[in-house]
Parts: C-alpha cells; sequence; structure tokens
C-alpha cells in the first residue's frame, strides 16, 4: 500500500534564475505536467521567473491547481507567477517556508540555488527530528546535486549522521521516479538522531 493514492499537495523548490541550460527547464515541464495529469495539486514559490514559472504554466495546463506561496518583498517587486490559482502573500521567507511545508504533503527538490538547497535541506533535517514522516525527493537533472550526494556520504562515513539517514531522501533521476516515488511512498523507521545521549546531571 503506497502513502497516498489520492490528491496530494506536491510541493516543489527550484531555481528562480532563467539563464540555466534548457535541459532544467524541460525536466521542470515534464515535473509540472505529470502532477497535473496524475491529479495533485502544485505548492511553489510563487515566482514567476525561473523553474517556478516553467512547472507552474505546466501544472496548471495539464489540469493542477497551481498555489503559490510568497513573500511580500519578492511580491512587491512584481515577481508573483500570473499562472497560480492562488497566491498567498506571505510576511517573510521563514513564514513562507512553514507555510510551504505545512500545505504539502510532499516534498522535490529541482535543481536551484542557494535557497533551493535552504529548503530541502530543512525539510530533511525536520523529517530526521521526526516532527514529519513526508516523502523527500531531489531529481538529479545532469547530476546537479551529485557532489552535494558525495558530501552526504562524507557525513555518513565519518559519523556526523547514520547510515539509516539515507532512507529519508531518495535520488530520482527525473520526472517519472520522483511522482513514482511519492505516490508509493511508504514512512521509514526512522533511528534516534543522537549516537549517545549523555546523561542528565541535575
Amino acid at each position: 500500500m503506497g502513502y497516498n493514492l489520492n490528491k496530494m499537495n506536491i510541493c516543489v523548490y527550484s531555481s528562480s534564475s532563467n539563464a540555466i541550460a534548457d535541459c532544467y527547464f524541460s525536466e521542470a515541464e515534464v515535473l509540472g505536467k505529470l502532477i497535473g495529469e496524475r491529479g495533485h495539486k502544485l505548492v511553489n514559490g510563487g515566482a514567476g521567473v525561473g523553474l517556478m514559472e516553467t512547472i507552474t504554466v505546466a501544472a496548471k495546463q495539464a489540469g493542477a491547481e497551481t498555489l503559490g506561496i510568497i513573500p511580500e518583498k519578492i511580491n512587491n517587486a512584481g515577481l508573483a507567477s500570473g499562472h497560480s490559482h492562488e497566491i498567498i502573500v506571505t510576511e517573510d521567507m521563514q513564514q513562507r517556508k512553514a507555510k510551504m511545508r505545512d500545505l504539502s504533503d510532499a516534498f522535490i527538490a529541482l535543481p536551484g540555488g542557494f535557497g533551493t538547497l535552504e529548503e530541502i535541506l530543512e525539510v530533511l533535517t525536520l523529517k530526521q527530528l521526526s516532527y514529519h514522516h513526508k516523502p523527500v525527493v531531489f531529481i538529479n537533472t545532469n547530476n546537479f546535486f551529485s557532489n552535494l550526494f558525495n558530501q552526504f556520504e562524507v557525513f555518513y562515513s565519518s559519523h556526523f549522521a547514520k547510515e539509516q539517514y539515507r532512507q529519508l531522501y531518495f535520488i530520482a533521476p527525473d520526472a517519472t521516479e520522483a511522482i513514482g516515488y511519492i505516490e508509493n511512498y511508504s514512512p521509514p523507521e526512522i533511528p534516534n538522531k543522537w549516537y549517545k545521549v549523555p546523561e542528565r546531571k541535575d
């Protein structure tokens, strides 16, 4: 039995850059199309630039509801997408991230910069600490995240993190495998984060 075979709110973190290679836009378009075709709802950062806009347009065209969550500062700069069915404006970035997490059933990271990395790693850390048990996926288009995954291996081999934490996330080569993983997801048993908890001294 999968995680949720019904309609899900799928949060997608992604680049806001329009200067990146075409392969990244193509994969974002495929992902948006799949979200719509599979009857899910897109939740993203709500900006009308970069991969965020590409996936919003593709999801909407494929029949998905689209929800953009954008901080006031970025909205005031005129960067909100005109293709989101609904836009929620938050006071700041922290509220934006919290709202995206609260309203979503699953998380996908497409390639992106500092913001994308911060968002997906925060979600991953919260899962590690059992604040949620939702699926977390990286789509590794063009091996974009491979150096990051190599760093994860350093964490494991050096005991900064337990090897079982590989179960916290899924590395998908493309959008099709990402959606398949989410739709058939079963939450793993997450071990205690700490190797040894010191005794309390009252």
